[in-house]
């Protein structure tokens, strides 16, 4: 019994030195596997305790219990140190230093036709137009007879015009939306209204859907003059002060008269005949316009002698393709991230 106990109090001291001379957590596991483990010299010792007497086995087992105790309060200790140091020698090896700027994140763009329509939006603001809404949904009346377009008109072709259901079509343009805000409020009247229109059309210049702004103002004396000023002031503002434009005579049913409007490239100005942006014409078509027509003013109850009033209608799409220089409107609605990404 002296024998089993003495051993079994030795491998204790000396486990003990051990795990206090343990200078990392692998070498202290190593130490607790040898002596705890079930191949650890505390068990192959523990093995000879059948051979002693059933009044001897008490003893023994509480010695050994004792020992184990130690060993296991020793390396629970000693691991607690020893993690705290791995945890500092991390922290200082590892350490941030928060005054350093971040990595820049990737942050997306606004979309092409999205940044033009902004920017047109804040020019004509200047001027003194409001921001008007309405709906992509329209119906038949207030798409085509409120503005002077018959039942047996081409653009009411179902070739020609997304048709919803009865009296109802997508719009085609947002004259709709000027012929709204002449029927509900009295003039003087200055609106801007942006926003997507819808024709069976789909090449490289056209889109089955695409986005327009039109203007109105109505007021007393309001003349041509004033359309091609404001119009002017447009084009310089995006395309440049030397921007020119040019009125050509047109047809449009809801204004009388009407005119087609070209700016000078700003490109080239007219000099270069292999320019990419004008094809050497020196003028870019960009809007309709006109003076508007004396049956829409009767239908939103102004009396034309009393007041006359303005319109046009630009081609947001046709701006942004201008002034990025993108060869095909379609680039702009496929979603491709190479293309997006240079705007």
């Amino acid at each position: 019994m002296d024998s089993l106990i003495s051993k079994i109090t030795s491998i204790g001291a000396q486990t003990l030195k051990d795990i206090d001379a343990a200078s990392d957590l692998p070498t202290l596991e190593g130490f607790r596997v040898s002596v705890l483990g079930k191949k650890g010299s505390l068990s192959e010792v523990l093995k000879g305790l059948g051979s002693a007497s059933p009044e001897e086995r008490p003893k023994i087992g509480a010695a050994a219990n004792e020992v184990k105790a130690k060993v296991e309060s020793a390396l629970e200790a000693k691991r607690e140190k020893l993690e705290a140091k791995e945890l500092e020698g991390k922290l200082a090896k590892e350490r941030i230093d928060v005054s350093i700027p971040s990595r820049k994140l990737h942050r997306g763009a606004l979309h092409p036709i999205t940044q033009t329509t902004r920017r047109m939006v804040d020019i004509f603001s200047r001027l003194g137009f409001d921001l008007m809404t309405g709906p992509e949904i329209e119906t038949d009346y207030f798409c085509f007879e409120a503005v002077n377009i018959p039942a047996d008109h081409p653009a009411r072709d179902q070739q020609d015009t997304f048709f919803m259901g009865p009296g109802l079509v997508l719009r085609t343009q947002t004259t709709a939306i000027q012929t709204r805000a002449m029927r509900g409020q009295k003039w003087p009247i200055r609106v801007l209204s942006p926003g997507a229109v819808y024709r069976k059309d789909n090449d490289a210049t056209h889109s089955p859907m695409f986005h327009q702004m039109e203007g109105l103002w109505i007021d007393k004396d309001v003349k041509m003059s004033d359309l091609k000023g404001t119009l002017e002031f447009f084009a310089r503002e995006i395309f440049g002060e030397a921007t020119k434009i040019r009125l050509r005579p047109s047809y449009f049913s809801f204004v009388e008269p009407g005119a087609e409007v070209d700016v000078s490239c700003f490109k080239c100005g007219g000099k270069d005949a292999g320019c990419k942006v004008c094809k050497g014409s020196g003028w870019l078509e960009i809007l309709g316009a006109g003076m508007v027509h004396p049956k829409l003013l009767e239908l939103a109850g102004y009396d034309p002698k009393e007041v006359s009033g303005f319109a046009f209608g630009i081609g947001i799409d046709r701006v942004a393709m201008i002034l990025n220089e993108i060869p095909d409107l379609r680039l702009m609605f496929a979603g491709d991230q190479r293309f997006l990404s240079q705007f």
